[in-house]
């Protein structure tokens, strides 16, 4: 990779980490973009959004639960039917065009996800309940393939679906969602190993700026509210980053 696409990336990624990690988010989504919008190789972004998740969704994670925010009955179901769902995904190997196509849909979805959120909140019930054990199976399975499948985490459609259904509140569903990113990009890393991806060096600058953002974003995240002008921004990133790939 250039030396100069590396030292923009660098930035880049500092930037999404914190954004990302502020609302318990590891920020595949926002990596893959930025990636998209420089012209890096659609085969390089899913493994290297993957690793990163890794380490941002530790971070976020681990202030979130801190914070008293982490429900263990909310999260292992979707996680155990998500973890084999994205081992199987990161197996998975597209041909370019279409790994471009697929990755751009999730951030086009993603877009339109993220603008909803910030023009029309989703509350929580006053009284969030879990869903049933089939549901959770279902929800998680299906996401856990799509995230091994894209090189993302999961966590960026589970949020919505979590506070659109009123099985929790924001902070807890960041936090649920946090280690389910964690758990699934773990799996979709093992899939890509077992088919001889090794890491790059530059991953390791890469992965020390993202990782310094997550600790920042996820600090403050774990105790505020997520502002609409995040969202916005991030929705506007991701569309043209998305439209980009699609129509490439």
């Amino acid at each position: 990779m250039p030396a100069d696409t590396l030292a923009i990336l660098a930035v880049l990624f500092l930037i999404v980490g914190a954004l990302y990690a502020s609302v318990g988010h590891a920020g595949a989504s926002g990596y893959l973009a930025v990636m998209a919008l420089v012209g890096v190789e659609a085969a390089v972004m899913r493994p290297t959004a993957l690793s990163i998740n890794v380490l941002v969704a530790v971070i976020a994670f681990t202030q979130f639960a801190c914070a008293g925010h982490f429900s263990w009955t909310l999260f292992w179901p979707f996680a155990v039917a998500s973890i084999p769902a994205a081992y199987v995904g990161g197996l998975v190997q597209l041909p370019q065009q279409a790994l471009k196509a697929a990755i751009g849909v999730v951030l086009v979805l993603t877009a339109v996800r993220m603008a909803f959120v910030a023009w029309r909140p989703p509350k929580a019930a006053s009284a969030p309940r879990p869903p049933s054990m089939p549901v959770a199976l279902a929800v998680g399975s299906g996401l856990g393939f799509l995230a091994g499948l894209t090189g993302t985490g999961g966590g960026i459609f589970l949020s919505p679906v979590i506070l659109l259904m009123g099985w929790a509140d924001p902070k807890r569903t960041a936090a649920t969602s946090s280690l389910f990113i964690l758990v699934n990009s773990f799996a979709g890393l093992g899939g890509l190993a077992s088919r001889g991806w090794t890491p790059p060096t530059s991953l390791w600058l890469l992965a020390a700026c993202a990782g310094a953002g997550g600790i920042t974003g996820a600090t403050l995240g774990s105790r505020r509210a997520t502002p609409r002008t995040l969202n916005v921004l991030l929705a506007v990133v991701l569309l043209i980053a998305g439209a980009k790939l699609v129509v490439s």
